[in-house]
């Protein structure tokens, strides 16, 4: 049976993609630091994320490894924060490479998670992966020592994709999709500051199809952002969430009522405030086509699938 490894992939992403490889008859092994519920077929086992050990044998002859560790980056950015969430990014890409390079038959391919942030803040133009513009800050510093020690990686036959991924949007609890409905229900759904800031978003139809592409098509390899082609400013794209819910109604947030807010949240407003303009111009030229390309027809799927319009909130 061919076999998928998910390291770290207990997660609302990891949960999504074992379900789907599970359905089309692979075998499933998640790397974890503590056992939860697997799904019926799936295998765990367990990892400290950071050090060699019996996990190391599960990743011969695997179709894919595909790498998702990563502490959540929505919280403060304390001193304690900050090295936590670039330690188990870092660590866990090293020991995978180590254990990699160990292997007598590796990993067909190996998909290392990154994130759109890695691009500069962005209104003017669209950030692909040959013109793209790296940019500045703690975030970006993160993605760029978890790119920078996936690539030290490099071993013959295995072919290696940074995963630069937008916001995934999908049904089911746990997601940010979630997360953003609750915030339209409390009537909070209006744009955040100016709303000219660009959100990248992908549709988790086409993360999971991605996914399968890039396995399929042994010509990818190095950098693949993976976003919907249709990124939208922040009030655009928080008024197609509203008409698709049947919501009439978002307040808006000025930037000092955002800094308050992300406070008490205990998260930070460059999760709101930063443009990202990405989109997938490796996938799209490699022939990739898009189930969810449209802002608009995503959210109105999403909302029908989820039944929030039907069931929680008022036409």
């Amino acid at each position: 049976m061919k076999k998928i490894i998910l390291a770290g992939g207990a997660g609302y992403l990891g949960r999504a993609l074992a379900q789907h490889f599970l359905n089309d008859g692979f075998e499933v092994v998640t790397l974890s630091r503590k056992t939860f519920d697997a799904l019926p077929g799936e295998r765990i086992g367990l990892w400290d994320g950071k050090s060699l050990g019996p996990w190391t044998r599960e990743l011969e002859n695997t179709v894919a490894l595909i790498n998702l560790a990563g502490r959540t980056v929505n919280c403060r950015y304390t001193p304690t924060n900050r090295k936590e969430m670039m330690e188990s990014r870092v660590q866990s890409t090293r020991v995978l490479g180590e254990a990699v390079r160990a292997c007598t038959e590796p990993p067909k391919v190996w998909m290392n998670s990154s994130t759109a942030t890695i691009y500069r803040h962005a209104i003017d133009c669209e950030q692909t992966e040959a013109s793209g513009q790296i940019g500045k800050g703690f975030s970006v510093e993160i993605a760029k020592a978890w790119e920078q020690e996936f690539f030290r990686h490099r071993r013959d036959g295995v072919r290696q994709i940074a995963l630069r991924t937008a916001m995934v949007f999908g049904q089911g609890r746990g997601g940010v999709y979630e997360a953003f409905c609750s915030i339209a229900k409390q009537g909070l759904g209006g744009r955040a500051g100016d709303g000219t800031q660009y959100v990248s978003w992908i549709h988790l139809d086409d993360f999971v199809g991605m996914i399968d592409w890039i396995i399929a098509h042994t010509e990818l390899d190095g950098v693949v952002n993976v976003a919907s082609p249709d990124p939208q400013p922040n009030a655009k794209f928080m008024r197609a969430l509203r008409e698709s819910l049947g919501v009439r109604f978002g307040l808006n947030a000025t930037e000092w009522m955002l800094e308050i807010g992300a406070f008490f949240k205990k998260t930070e407003t460059e999760l709101l405030m930063k443009s990202r303009r990405v989109v997938p111009e490796r996938m799209l030229g490699a022939g990739y086509k898009m189930k969810h390309p449209n802002l608009k027809h995503a959210m109105k799927d999403l909302a029908e699938r989820n039944s929030y319009r039907q069931t929680q909130f008022p036409k």
